[in-house]
C-alpha cells in the first residue's frame, strides 16, 4: 500500500517505518504538521490485522492531533505512532528500547505520550533511551493524562447539554458510555458525582464489574450500548463506532466521547446532522490529555491546568454556535476553525514535507 495514495494521507510532513528484528518491533510514526511546534501525540500499541489498517490509523490519528492542539491553544504540532503488536503479550524491555531509539531518530520532531495499549510505565521505560517522550511526571495522577482527558469530555458534555437542552446541571440526564478504560472509568465517576444516570459497557467483564461495584453504573451489553435511549452517548473505546449503519439506529440526542476518530468517514458528520444529533467533535473535546502532557513537559504551573481544560467548553460553544448559524456539521466547522488558528499562529516559513 502506497502512503501517498492512502485515503487518510493529508499532506503529512513525514511518515516513517521502523523495524527491529531482535525485539520484534514493527512501528510507524506519522508527523502531520509542525507549523506550531514539535509533533506530540500518543504511542498506540494494537494488534492490527493488516499493515494497511495500521497506516490508516496512524495517519488519521496524527491529523487529529494537529487540530486538537490548535483548538486547545497549544504550541504543538500533530503526530502519532503505532506499534503493531498485542499489548497483553508482546511488551518487553527490548521492545521499548527499540521503540525509543526509533522515536529518537527523528531528533525531536515527534514526542510520544501514552495512548491505547501503552502506559505510564512504558513511557518511563522508553525515557531511558530518549528525551522525546512525555506523560510520566510526578503529578497527582503519576503522570497519567487520562483523568484530564475525562475532565475535558465532562466539560464538553456540560456545554452540549446547556446548548441543546438548556440544562444547568446533570440531574435527570442519562449518559451511555462505550468503553471503561482509564478515560471512560474516570468520566463515569465524574458524571455519577454530578448526578447523572450512567449506563456503560466494556468488552472486558472485569472493567465493567469494577465500574458497577465502585461507581454504581448500570451495566449494558456491548452490542447494544450505542442504541440506548439516553441524552448523551459517550464513545470512549476505539474509533469508527459511528458509521452509516450505526447512526441510523442511534437514539441519543448528543454524541460526546473521548475516543479518537469516532466517525468512520467524513460523511458521517452529515448523517448525524441530518438526524438532528448534536456531535461534539472528538479532536476538540478530548484535548484534556494533550493539555496535561504539555503542562508536564513544559513545567507549567498545574494550578492553571484545570482552567485550561475548562476552556474546551468555550471552544466547543463557539463551534456549536457557528454550526447553528451556518447549518453545517460541527466537525466541518471545528476543522475550519483549527485551520484558521493554524494559519494565524504559524510562522511564515514552510516546514519540511517528506515521506520516508
Amino acid at each position: 500500500m502506497s502512503v501517498f495514495s492512502a485515503p487518510s494521507f493529508d499532506s503529512h510532513e513525514q511518515v516513517v517505518f521502523g523495524a527491529d528484528r531482535s525485539s520484534g518491533l514493527r512501528a510507524i510514526i506519522a508527523v502531520h504538521d509542525t507549523r506550531l511546534g514539535a509533533a506530540v501525540g500518543g504511542c498506540r500499541m494494537y494488534p492490527y490485522a493488516t499493515e494497511s489498517e495500521a497506516i490508516d490509523d496512524v495517519l488519521r490519528l496524527s491529523r487529529g492531533m494537529t487540530y486538537k492542539s490548535a483548538l486547545a491553544g497549544l504550541p504543538l504540532g500533530g503526530g502519532k505512532s503505532v506499534i503493531i503488536g498485542d499489548p497483553a503479550r508482546d511488551k518487553t524491555g527490548e521492545l521499548w528500547r527499540a521503540m525509543a531509539k526509533f522515536i529518537d531518530s527523528l531528533g525531536g520532531r515527534y514526542v510520544a505520550a501514552e495512548d491505547s495499549g501503552t502506559s505510564v510505565g512504558d513511557l518511563q521505560a522508553m525515557s531511558h533511551y530518549t528525551d522525546h517522550v512525555s506523560g510520566f511526571a510526578a503529578t497527582e495522577h503519576g503522570g497519567d493524562p487520562s483523568p484530564s482527558t475525562a475532565r475535558g469530555v465532562f466539560v464538553a458534555i456540560r456545554t452540549a447539554l446547556a446548548h441543546r437542552l438548556g440544562a444547568s446541571d446533570f440531574h435527570g440526564v442519562r449518559v451511555a458510555i462505550q468503553g471503561l478504560g482509564h478515560v471512560g472509568f474516570s468520566l463515569a465517576g465524574l458524571l455519577k458525582n454530578a448526578g447523572a444516570e450512567v449506563l456503560a459497557s466494556d468488552i472486558s467483564a472485569a472493567h465493567l464489574a469494577r465500574a458497577v461495584a465502585e461507581l454504581g453504573v448500570t451495566p449494558v451489553a456491548s452490542e447494544s450500548i450505542l442504541y440506548e435511549d439516553v441524552d448523551v452517548l459517550a464513545p470512549c473505546a476505539l474509533g469508527g463506532a459511528l458509521n452509516a449503519a450505526s447512526i441510523a439506529s442511534l437514539r441519543a440526542g448528543i454524541i460526546a466521547g473521548a475516543a479518537n476518530n469516532q466517525l468512520r468517514e467524513a460523511a458521517d458528520g452529515g448523517r448525524l446532522a441530518d438526524r438532528g444529533i448534536l456531535y461534539c467533535p472528538d479532536f476538540l473535546i478530548n484535548a484534556g490529555g494533550i493539555i496535561d502532557v504539555h503542562y508536564q513537559r513544559s513545567g507549567l504551573d498545574r494550578a492553571d491546568l484545570n482552567a485550561h481544560i475548562e476552556s474546551i467548553g468555550d471552544r466547543l460553544a463557539e463551534v456549536l454556535q457557528r454550526a447553528d448559524r451556518c447549518h453545517r456539521p460541527t466537525g466541518e466547522i471545528a476543522e475550519e476553525l483549527a485551520e484558521e488558528l493554524l494559519d494565524a499562529r504559524a510562522p511564515v516559513h514552510e516546514p519540511l514535507r517528506s515521506v520516508a
